[in-house]
């Protein structure tokens, strides 16, 4: 690994802030040795997200280790018949590739309802699945975050919310997870792949991102040292049959206040199969297991699907202004399975 230069960040005002060292990484072990060894070091994929953030001052990497030549770029076909994506996989790549838009539509559209095209063609796979939150709180280094510094309190609580989760929240955090593509790949079941120091390791994508509970700092299951390598997609027959629906305050370069992607196997009437997961809602892509539990055998009717979507949304605990989404949850799912039905 060679350092290229130091740079200095700015403010748009010209204001000059702290130096930070780059460096571009040739070979993995090397690359996870040198963050593991750099407290202050972060691992740079696109930076669509992470320049962003630096540009706010709420990351202030010592070190960007530029990995963008050491992830993989390809979509490989596995020996059980789904997909491994490279971290390195531009999102416009992910959503052009032909199996991913005839086996997986609803990862197809998820991707191409996040973000612009410009964005598209530099943010990565691996970068996706890592953003932040976008809660105005965390990106404002003039307030209090729990998230961006532990112990300094919540003011999205009592403040602006409206945009908030209303499931799996805790005192300490109520933000969402921001990612389009990563709620399709919760309800397909994907698998992300890293290395670090001890080895590499497998942690099912439902299980990657955290809850808050009292440490929201932590977004990820992921070790310091460890970096994401690919994302496996298993081999579902049911995806065949999926969509992504996303509402949001615009119609273009705007999160969601609910997103639902879900997939549908009916069989003379019965639903055989079902995967769903909510984004917006929670602190993580939210895989509505209850729901599907209440849909798999029933009828693929407007019935069962106002019950399952009552059943999963049960659980929600909505702030004091976003007590709507409840109900533009429970609506969105519905007009889904609806559409798949058909």
């Amino acid at each position: 690994m060679r350092r290229v230069s130091e740079h200095r960040r700015r403010h748009r005002g010209g204001v000059a802030l702290k130096p930070f060292r780059y460096e571009r990484a040739y070979d993995e072990r090397a690359a996870i040795a040198t963050l593991a060894a750099t407290p202050g070091a972060k691992f740079l994929g696109g930076g669509t997200n992470l320049v962003d953030l630096m540009r706010l001052g709420v990351e202030t990497p010592d070190l960007l280790v530029d990995v963008r030549r050491l992830a993989s770029d390809r979509i490989d076909e596995t020996d059980a018949g789904g997909l491994r994506i490279g971290a390195g996989v531009r999102n416009s790549d992910l959503a052009a590739d032909a199996r991913v838009r005839t086996r997986y539509p609803a990862l197809a559209e998820a991707l191409l309802a996040g973000a612009s095209g410009q964005l598209r063609n530099l943010a990565t796979t691996g970068g996706n699945l890592l953003q932040r939150t976008r809660c105005a709180y965390f990106q404002d280094v003039t307030t209090p975050c729990n998230k961006r510094d532990p112990g300094t309190g919540c003011p999205a609580r009592d403040g602006e919310h409206r945009n908030l989760a209303i499931i799996g929240h805790s005192e300490h955090c109520v933000a969402t997870h921001p990612s389009d593509m990563a709620v399709a790949l919760v309800a397909f079941e994907a698998i992300v792949r890293v290395v670090g120091l001890g080895g590499g390791r497998e942690i099912p994508l439902v299980d990657f991102h955290r809850l808050p509970g009292d440490t929201p700092q932590r977004d990820t299951v992921l070790e310091r040292d460890e970096l994401i390598v690919a994302v496996d997609v298993p081999a579902l027959t049911v995806a065949v049959n999926s969509t992504y629906r996303k509402v949001r305050e615009r119609a273009s370069f705007a999160f969601a206040l609910v997103s639902v992607a879900a997939a549908l196997d009916v069989v003379d009437g019965e639903i055989r199969d079902v995967r769903i997961a909510f984004g917006g809602l929670a602190h993580k892509p939210w895989r509505a297991h209850v729901a599907e539990a209440a849909l798999r055998g029933s009828a693929a009717d407007t019935d069962a699907f106002r019950r399952a979507a009552d059943a999963e949304l049960a659980q929600a605990e909505p702030l004091r202004d976003n007590g709507y989404k409840v109900e533009l949850a429970r609506n969105t799912l519905v007009r889904t399975l609806q559409e798949l039905a058909e």
